[in-house]
């Protein structure tokens, strides 16, 4: 007797292997999105059968052929993937589609003509935005000068004033929020490139009747022992007017009143008699040639001075048309009682 038979057994179906397909670059990935990516002139095209809706008249209004056209639009919607177009023999539709992205392509279109017409004013200089940082014991005494040389000479230059204390200004222009700044030098900041403009004494204002009230030749050495008001701590100005009374032999015990956050409060001070101060010399006329109150007296030579100058970022873009700035405004401030710098 014979057992049961085992089953046949069946013949193994080898395991199919599969080669993975090579991982693309970042690169070729970046160069296949690229070629996917519509051209103008098919973005063109399309906005053209968009607004006319009509091939014939849409090729004329760009002055190209009616095939040239039908292809570019053909091959954005291949780019795309998406159906724009309806065509019949009789018109052409936007599809539901089409509709929105015909108002994405003329957002894109305009878009890109600001961005040429934006370049077009880049190589033209003076013109667009130029952010100015000025300091505030020179903003009310040159920018009516600056001003009208810009309103004058630079009609299409869009000129804004940012009035800051130094160390704000230098952070601006370090920052890219200012392009140039109006400012006593030198910053010491060795990524600033200066462009000297003007020395200026410095005058002693006083109380009218004080005793060396009316002189010129005013030594440094009575800067010794004078109640001497000065701005607020963060005014470039307080910091060389200190340096001068060291230079004068002024100890650092002797007394100095810090109460003005302005020169028109400072010269106001000294008008009621708590002390005397030192101004610019542009400053003078503004603000003590009016107050009966007030006297002034100058220095013997060599007066302490200060340097005003421009100042903007090394490697600056614009650096030519600033320095062509600097030349204009070094001409237009002759009138000032200043001494003009080299360029």
């Amino acid at each position: 007797m014979t057992g049961p038979t085992a089953p046949a057994q069946q013949p193994r179906t080898p395991a199919r292997t599969t080669t993975p397909k090579p991982s693309r670059s970042p690169a070729a990935a970046t160069r296949a999105a690229r070629a996917r990516q519509p051209s103008l002139a098919q973005l063109r095209a399309f906005a053209a059968v968009a607004e006319h809706l009509h091939f014939r008249e849409a090729a004329a209004a760009l002055g190209m052929s009616q095939p040239a056209l039908s292809g570019a639009v053909a091959a954005l919607e291949e780019t795309l993937g998406v159906q724009l177009l309806e065509r019949t023999t009789r018109k052409v539709l936007l599809s539901p589609a089409g509709e929105r992205m015909a108002a994405r392509t003329r957002s894109v279109l305009h878009a890109v003509g600001e961005l040429m017409e934006e370049a077009e004013a880049a190589q033209a200089p003076f013109t667009g935005v130029l952010r100015l940082g000025v300091i505030p014991t020179v903003a009310p005494y040159l920018l009516p000068t600056v001003l009208g040389l810009v309103h004058r000479r630079y009609p299409d230059l869009d000129l804004q004033v940012h009035e800051e204390q130094t160390a704000s200004l230098l952070e601006g222009l370090g920052q890219g929020r200012l392009d140039l700044l109006l400012c006593a030098v030198p910053l010491g900041a060795p990524w600033v490139r200066e462009i000297p403009l003007f020395d200026e004494d410095f005058v002693l204002v006083t109380p009218d009747g004080h005793p060396v009230a009316g002189r010129t030749d005013l030594p440094r050495s009575m800067l010794r022992e004078l109640d001497l008001l000065l701005l607020d701590e963060g005014h470039c100005l307080r910091d060389q007017a200190l340096d001068i009374c060291r230079e004068a032999g002024r100890t650092e015990g002797a007394s100095v009143t810090t109460s003005a956050a302005g020169l028109s409060t400072l010269v106001q001070l000294v008008a009621g008699g708590m002390g005397v101060t030192l101004l610019p010399h542009t400053a003078v006329r503004v603000e003590a040639g009016r107050n009966q109150s007030l006297a002034t007296a100058h220095f013997a030579a060599p007066a302490p001075a200060r340097r005003i100058a421009l100042a903007m970022r090394e490697g600056a873009a614009r650096e030519e048309e600033f320095r062509a700035f600097g030349d204009a405004l070094r001409a237009a401030l002759r009138s000032l009682p200043v001494r003009l710098a080299l360029p």
